[in-house]
């Protein structure tokens, strides 16, 4: 009997690994040995937490979860392993998958994309953070020339900010209340203001703070007939802003985007296959290597994610090595 090695959370804010039976792989399936995995901090921490507001836990739930919010729960969609057994044209191939912190898996072969050769495989891991991007760029559809800000730098921001920056004329700025970020912001090839000297009159803001400051920041700094994207999930906090005042007058828009399906923009023309291939196609551009700020063995999983989750750990994306698990 094959065994795997797993994450859970057992209840909110205590985390264990777990050794599980690993079904054999059938007709139509692949095992894929763990490379690596990434904790996707603002969602992974609202699940650790037990934020899950009740009336999202299905539709927050991740493509291979298992079992049910608030715990326990085996979560997370940032996975990149190498498949061992399964289509011959796979068997060896570094593939990105969306299944949580496990040592092995098995899942239908067209779960899995195909990481480049040339894509190393702890940058690949951000492939799910880079879909997100798209999918929040499909929906804010941005025009060249526009003046943009991105409302955190955190991994969803920051991955924002460099796609955006390819756009010609673009004067994009992404603000956060951490100076840290600034030295992200300058690999990235991005300008980098802290609120108070965050610019106005914007074209376009889109906000992934996660944070009540930060959409009421994304509404002060649009222009005149301006959008806010708003691409935060709040989990189960209550969120209060300031609608009174210029909103109205200067009649500002304020929409959400959300992964879990393709922005309607493009949901006539591309798959979520599509969209997923595409990202993974992006993390050929190294700029994105400024977003993988730490590493640990996948042994320190839960004291990690317990850290992240409280806000001890800093950072961007966290990687976990799984190279050496059984």
């Amino acid at each position: 009997m094959r065994q795997a090695t797993a994450f859970w959370v057992e209840e909110p804010g205590r985390g264990a690994l777990r050794v599980q039976r690993l079904a054999e792989p059938r007709r139509g399936e692949v095992l894929v040995r763990t490379l690596y995995t990434g904790i996707s901090r603002g969602t992974e921490s609202v699940v650790f937490r037990g934020q899950v507001p009740d009336s999202e836990h299905s539709r927050m739930r991740a493509p291979f979860q298992v079992g049910d919010f608030p715990a326990p729960v085996e979560y997370g969609y940032l996975n990149v392993g190498v498949v061992e057994e399964g289509p011959h044209d796979l068997i060896g191939r570094t593939v990105f998958t969306l299944f949580p912190h496990q040592s092995a898996f098995v899942v239908p072969h067209d779960a899995v994309a195909v990481v480049p050769h040339d894509i190393p495989a702890r940058r690949a891991v951000l492939a799910g953070a880079v879909e997100t991007a798209v999918n929040v760029l499909w929906d804010a559809a941005p025009l060249v020339g526009d003046r943009i800000a991105v409302v955190g730098a955190g991994m969803i921001g920051c991955a924002i900010a460099r796609l955006t920056s390819g756009l010609p004329g673009v004067d994009i700025v992404v603000v956060d209340v951490d100076p840290g970020k600034a030295d992200v912001c300058a690999r990235l090839g991005v300008r980098f203001a802290l609120p108070d000297d965050g610019p106005d009159e914007r074209d376009l803001v889109i906000d992934t703070s996660g944070s009540q400051a930060g959409l009421q920041l994304a509404l002060r700094s649009a222009a005149t007939e301006g959008e806010i994207i708003e691409a935060s999930w709040f989990g189960d906090r209550s969120v209060t802003i300031d609608l009174g005042g210029a909103f109205h007058s200067r009649r500002l828009s304020i929409r959400s985007s959300q992964v879990g399906m393709v922005a309607p923009r493009r949901r006539g023309t591309r798959t979520l296959a599509d969209r997923m291939a595409l990202a993974v196609g992006l993390l050929r551009d190294e700029a994105f290597d400024a977003l993988l700020t730490g590493d640990s063995s996948w042994r320190d999983l839960p004291h990690v994610m317990a850290a992240i989750a409280d806000g001890s750990t800093p950072g961007l994306c966290h990687t976990i090595d799984w190279r050496d698990a059984a």
